[in-house]
């Protein structure tokens, strides 16, 4: 039954991620266009006109995708065993797009981000912390020890995937007639880091539980 749980868990947030990916390229696709008044651009104009910015902004948003796309086939037991040199390749391609792009990029865009001091704190935040557990996954599977390496990777692909999470509380939640936009947007950069971890936590403590699956730091 826990082995039944677990499954159906990964299945949800696995088919919720690759709904948003999608609906988020769809998202991105407007920006294609170069406009610098649509969509999120119109609530930074004191900032679009910094070409610094726009070029980290697009480089950002047009790689994020490709980082949550590969993130969703390293973590099933059957793709790994199946094709582990494509799971090496992806998993190289993902490490690559975090650290070496989108590390940079976020860094910049967190230092201009809304939601006030508690916004820019956050972004900050999760930013240090996003490179910090994907290099230790990274030198985690360099030493040998596939344990640590996956409870790492599933830690970086949950702050991976906060935008997501995000943008689901700021649909549901939101109300510009009840709240304050910018302690609002700040204050939901936390709830996401904090959701995504919760649940990441979660999925580690429940697979710690399965017989047969990672023990001392090797496969059974």
């Amino acid at each position: 039954m826990k082995l039944l749980g677990i499954k159906i868990i990964k299945v949800i947030a696995l088919f919720s991620v690759l709904i948003f990916s999608i609906l988020m390229l769809k998202t991105i696709s407007q920006y294609t266009s170069f406009d610098k008044n649509i969509g999120f651009l119109a609530f930074k104009q004191q900032v679009v006109g910094n070409p610094y910015w726009m070029a980290f902004f697009y480089i950002h948003i047009f790689s994020i995708t490709l980082c949550l796309l590969a993130g969703l086939t390293q973590f099933s037991n059957r793709f790994l065993t199946e094709n582990r040199d494509l799971h090496k390749i992806i998993g190289k391609i993902y490490v690559y797009n975090i650290l070496i792009i989108n590390v940079p990029a976020c860094f910049v865009l967190g230092l201009f981000s809304n939601g006030g001091l508690i916004g820019i704190t956050g972004f900050l935040i999760q930013d240090v912390l996003w490179a910090y557990l994907t290099i230790v996954a990274v030198l985690s599977i360099k030493k040998g020890n596939i344990s640590r390496h996956r409870t790492y990777m599933i830690l970086s692909y949950a702050v991976t995937t906060t935008a997501i999470t995000f943008r689901i509380v700021k649909n549901m939640f939101y109300n510009e007639t009840r709240h304050d936009y910018e302690l609002f947007y700040g204050l939901n950069v936390w709830a996401a880091l904090f959701i995504n971890l919760f649940i990441a936590y979660l999925i580690l403590r429940k697979e710690a539980l399965l017989p047969g699956k990672i023990n001392g730091g090797k496969e059974d």
